[in-house]
């Protein structure tokens, strides 16, 4: 018997028939930095074609993204350090740079699926995800700011909260204030599985969000792990998460495979800052073609199992596909 597995490659009908994988722009997701000002774009070194803009700008990159097809943004707001403080205050301000940067997309886009971070690096003046105590990252401490944070980010209009802390029990505190403030029907993307990675350098650039001591070793994962990341999976899920996420993506396509298997939600990824920047910079010195190397990334996350990919290259992606 002639078995020929390369039949089934003959032509790029054959192949797109048999296909086993589909990458779509609407699997996507845009993260956006945005700043301060008017017309303002300042493009970020270590990302390019990436940049910090102010809300007109961000919507107008938003309104091309969306155009392509792309489902979603997540925002990640740039505060100056004059509004800063141990507790993330600013993050509650209904009039603060993110809930204006969330009300300006739903009035322009309302179609656009706008998602919001919930951590309080961006806000704090230590740099941490949480507050810090004599030099510690206090879990229980954290916990009601960042529910009141999620539900200062519903308010304006948020379809999403994405809680990327890794304080533990967060998700439940976020759902209880949600659901007692009337936002039954906002969603939460848990930051489920979130490690301690080398390959979040050029976001911290972007955000100006490092640690001003220490690390995150505490509260994010250690990269060798699978097995906690399947008990993350299943404290979020019982808390009431709507999405899980798994972060960063390429170097842990076994974990996104492990948590798609271990449950019936929604699974994404966040494809960093740091694989962005390493086809781009391979690109830049004729390495690699980025196109060609964008989409195998991307359809790899598919393949694992990930229903939605947040991606710096999403509407670069979607152009691709759409041809």
């Amino acid at each position: 018997m002639n078995i020929r597995p390369r039949r089934n490659r003959v032509s790029p009908g054959v192949r797109a028939m048999v296909r086993e994988n589909a990458l779509s722009p609407q699997n996507l997701v845009l993260p956006m930095f945005v700043q301060g000002g008017e017309a303002v774009r300042t493009p970020i070194n270590a990302m390019p074609g990436v940049a910090r803009l102010s809300i007109d700008l961000l919507v107008e990159e938003a309104r091309a993204a969306y155009n392509e097809g792309v489902s979603g943004v997540a925002l990640f707001p740039v505060i100056p350090d004059a509004l800063k403080d141990q507790r993330g205050t600013e993050s509650l301000n209904d009039n603060g740079l993110l809930q204006r940067a969330v009300r300006a997309l739903k009035s322009e886009l309302p179609g656009l699926i706008v998602i919001t971070d919930v951590a309080l690096d961006p806000y704090s003046s230590d740099g941490h995800d949480g507050v810090v105590i004599d030099g510690e990252i206090h879990n229980d401490e954290t916990l009601p700011h960042l529910a009141g944070m999620a539900v200062a980010q519903a308010r304006a209009g948020a379809d999403v909260v994405a809680p990327s802390d890794m304080m533990d029990g967060r998700v439940k505190v976020i759902r209880e204030a949600l659901e007692t403030a009337g936002f039954t029907k906002t969603l939460i993307c848990s930051y489920c599985v979130k490690f301690a990675s080398a390959f979040y350098g050029p976001f911290r650039e972007a955000l100006d969000s490092a640690p001003r001591a220490g690390d995150k070793k505490t509260y994010q994962m250690d990269p060798a792990n699978v097995r906690e990341a399947l008990r993350e999976v299943a404290l979020d899920e019982a808390e009431g998460a709507d999405w899980l996420l798994v972060k960063p993506g390429l170097p842990y396509l076994d974990v996104i495979r492990a948590v798609r298997e271990a449950t019936s939600l929604p699974v994404a990824t966040y494809h960093v800052s740091g694989e962005y920047a390493m086809l781009k910079a391979a690109a830049a010195n004729g390495w690699l073609d980025y196109d060609r190397a964008l989409l195998e990334s991307l359809t790899g996350f598919r393949r694992a199992g990930a229903n939605i990919i947040f991606t710096y290259g999403a509407t670069d992606a979607a152009k691709l596909i759409n041809g």
